[in-house]
This record gives structure tokens, C-alpha cells and sequence, in this order.
């Protein structure tokens, strides 16, 4: 029988007082259920839990804050790293020492202070290791790329138990970057920090009688040329009538345009001019803001909640695209995200995100999986593949779709060498075949 370390941090089993609360995160359609639960204070807590569970056979499951959550366990032992809250500025340098457990918004709080900014994305609350691990998609993506291709180095517990240090150029550290948790439990990231102050950014929403006006508005907008240096996205929803929600904005289907410009306010302003004119606007808070407070650009919930989601990448977003999938929107949440710009650039990391040609992202939130199949079948024609960092909800991946076949195969291979017994397996797992 494997003998338990002695951890710095708490452990829980099931039916311990603290259990439930260790296990819970963002996404309230499931949860891990693990046999043991080490909720780790330090790195070596994460090292002795993974040689722990090597030598007991226990596959691992990991959790920050629980946003990602794309596989529940059923057994197996969870390293629970939201204790891990360390995060160290070095603004000469102009990067950031982030632990596992650290939230978006302690990053930008702590970057801000130095007049700085991450590349983070929409919502506060998701953990900055786990959004960088899927690529991280951010509020001036078009601007700067995946926040990915600007980490420095990656602090990695892998399945022989032993702590690593990645930088560019090393075996794994491409591998790690784009594909989730397959390779390790990455116990913190350093990051690139941006001399970006303040943004200028908000929403322009639009009511149902302009829905479809705005969207197309939108579309056309982006496909004429907007400048690099802004990223903007529009979601299309009927909001719950819950007391969440605005009182303007309960129980309403709207189109909602989000913009993020790194730019001046006054050059801001005349960018937007054409989707101003769609008309009357439900709200428009359009403004120059410190970039602590960039999170209100989205105004995503803040409160756990159950989700699915799936995605289309599409190299264009033609009138016909929109109109094959507007009428399948409602009841679902469609979001679709303007990309290119840096986003097409590769770093010499090689970092495992692919689909660089594409043009614009649709992703689709809903829990209803017949209606997620029958919108990517509506998108097909446009289709280039999915972005695995916005598939949401259990189930297997379709890596296929993720990866380019070069590197899928490059993933598979990495994969077998150093995680043989597929410790890492609640995850996009890669696995030969799928």
C-alpha cells in the first residue's frame, strides 16, 4: 500500500467536513467527485500529490477556479490549487510571476499598479493558468495574439513526479501551451505584462427590432478593416428575467456589441461611428477606462452557473453564413468574435493553437447537444474547425478538428512519452484515435 506524504495543505475524502466546498467551482452543470482531494499550498504539495497518485495508480484531475471544467472525475484524486495565490510584478522587466491559483482580476489589480496590463480575458474570476493553458483568447487579442505566445517560462509538475522548468525551446513547453492540463499540473506561469494603462471599450446594445440590423452592421464593419488595435466580438441573446440581470435588460433578446480598443478615445469614438447609426441603442457605455476596470466590457456572470458551449471557426462571415445561423440563435447564447490581426502571427514557441487563417469565432452556448450539432452543420460550408479552448461541457473532443494533423501528431507523440499511463486524463485529452 502506497504510503500518504504529509501535505502543507488540508486533504479531504468524501463526506468531510470542507469536501464539497474544495470540489465546487464555476460550472454548476457537474463537479468532480474525487477520492481524495489535496488542496495544495505550494508546489511541492502539487509534486508529492502527483507522485502520490503515480504510485497508487490514481488518475488526476486539477481545479483553480472551475471554469474549465471539460471532463469530471469519478475517483482519482484532485489537486485543488486555488490556495495558490502568489502573484509577483517585476515592472522593469515587464512581466509577471503568477501561481496556480491566481484569478484574472488579482493580475490586472496587481499589473495596474505599474501602469501595466495582461493579456487576460473577458471575466475576473477565471484563473489565469488555466485560460493561458487553452491558448487565451483576450479582450486585444487582435492587438497582442494569444496570450499564450507571450509566456516566458512555465513551472510544471509532469507524471514522474518531478517539479520542471519550461522556457522556449524546451521539449514541452509548445506542447503545454494550447492543449490544457494532458502534460502536468503547471504550477505557475510567467507572463508578459503590456504598458497599457487605460482601454477604450464598452457596449453598444441594441433591441430586438435592430437584432439582425446590428449584427450585420457588425459583420460588415469587421470585414471592411478595423485596425489591429481593436478587438470586438458581438453576442446575441435573450437574457434571463433574474434578479442578476439589469432591470433594463431582463427577460430581452438583444445584440450586444463588445469593443476593446487600445487606442485613443477620440479615434475610439470615430471607429464606432457605423454601428452608432444602426440606431437606438438599449445601452451604450462606450468610454475611455483604466484598464482595471476592462472586465465591465464584457460583464460576464460572476456567479457559478451550468453552461455548454461548441464552436465554429470560420475563415469568413459571409451575409449567407449569418443567414443560416440567426434563426437557430434563440434560446442559445451566439457569440461571435472578430479575429486576425496578431492572432495570425506564430511565435517561435509553436505553441499547439491552430486554425491561424480564421477569420471569425462562433461559439454557442447552450445545453441542448442536438442543437449544437445542428448549428456546426449549418456553418459547415464555412467551417475550418473548432477552437478547443471554447468547447465547453463534458465528452471527447474532436482533436481532429482542433489541430492542424502535423501537430496533433507532434501532441500524440509527447503525450506517450511522458505521460504514458494517461495520468492527466481529465481534460481535451489526447489520446490515439480521437
Amino acid at each position: 500500500m502506497t504510503e500518504m506524504p504529509v501535505f502543507e495543505g488540508p486533504i479531504f475524502r468524501p463526506g468531510d467536513a470542507g469536501y464539497d466546498e474544495e470540489v465546487s467551482g464555476f460550472q454548476a452543470a457537474y463537479a468532480h467527485r474525487p477520492d481524495l482531494v489535496v488542496g495544495a499550498a505550494s508546489a511541492e504539495d502539487v509534486r508529492l500529490a502527483v507522485e502520490y497518485a503515480a504510485a497508487a495508480g490514481l488518475p488526476v484531475a486539477v481545479q483553480a477556479t472551475g471554469h474549465g471544467l471539460s471532463a469530471a472525475a469519478d475517483g482519482g484524486l484532485l489537486i485543488s490549487t486555488r490556495g495558490m495565490t502568489e502573484v509577483t510584478v517585476d515592472p522593469e522587466a515587464g512581466m509577471a510571476r503568477v501561481a496556480a491559483g491566481v484569478r484574472a482580476g488579482a493580475l490586472i489589480e496587481a499589473a495596474a499598479a505599474h501602469g501595466l496590463a495582461p493579456l487576460n480575458g473577458s471575466s475576473p474570476s477565471v484563473g489565469v493558468v488555466g485560460y493561458t493553458l487553452g491558448g487565451g483568447f483576450g479582450l486585444l487579442a487582435r492587438r497582442f495574439g494569444y496570450a499564450a505566445e507571450h509566456v516566458l517560462a512555465i513551472e510544471i509538475v509532469t507524471a514522474d513526479g518531478r517539479l520542471r522548468r519550461q522556457e522556449p525551446g524546451d521539449e514541452l513547453f509548445g506542447a503545454v501551451l494550447g492543449t490544457g492540463g494532458n502534460f502536468g499540473v503547471v504550477t505557475a506561469l510567467e507572463v508578459e505584462l503590456f504598458p497599457i494603462p487605460q482601454v477604450y471599450g464598452g457596449q453598444l446594445v441594441f433591441g430586438e427590432p435592430l437584432v439582425r440590423r446590428a449584427v450585420e452592421a457588425w459583420r460588415a464593419w469587421t470585414a471592411a478593416g478595423v485596425p489591429d488595435e481593436l478587438t470586438s466580438s458581438v453576442t446575441v441573446m435573450r437574457f434571463p428575467d433574474i434578479p442578476q440581470v439589469p432591470e433594463p435588460l431582463r427577460g430581452r433578446y438583444v445584440a450586444s456589441v463588445r469593443i476593446a480598443y487600445a487606442g485613443p478615445a477620440e479615434e475610439g469614438e470615430r471607429l464606432v461611428a457605423p454601428l452608432r447609426a444602426v440606431g437606438e441603442r438599449v445601452r451604450d457605455d462606450l468610454r475611455a477606462m483604466p484598464y482595471a476596470e476592462s472586465h465591465t466590457i464584457h460583464s460576464d456572470p460572476d456567479f457559478p452557473h451550468p453552461y455548454a458551449a461548441t464552436n465554429a471557426l470560420l475563415g469568413e462571415l459571409t451575409p449567407e453564413a449569418l443567414e443560416a445561423l440567426l434563426p437557430l440563435a434563440e434560446p442559445c447564447v451566439l457569440d461571435i468574435r472578430h479575429l486576425g490581426g496578431a492572432l495570425r502571427e506564430r511565435g517561435k514557441a509553436e505553441i499547439a493553437v491552430d486554425h491561424r487563417d480564421a477569420g471569425y469565432a462562433v461559439r454557442v452556448i447552450t445545453l441542448d447537444v442536438a442543437r449544437q450539432a445542428e448549428i456546426r452543420q449549418a456553418l459547415a460550408p464555412w467551417m475550418l474547425g473548432q477552437a478547443m479552448t471554447f468547447v465547453y461541457g463534458q465528452g471527447v473532443a474532436d482533436l481532429r478538428s482542433g489541430y492542424a494533423p502535423e501537430t496533433l501528431g507532434r501532441l500524440l507523440e509527447l503525450k506517450a512519452a511522458h505521460d504514458p499511463a494517461n495520468l492527466f486524463r481529465f481534460n481535451r485529452n489526447l489520446q490515439a484515435g480521437n
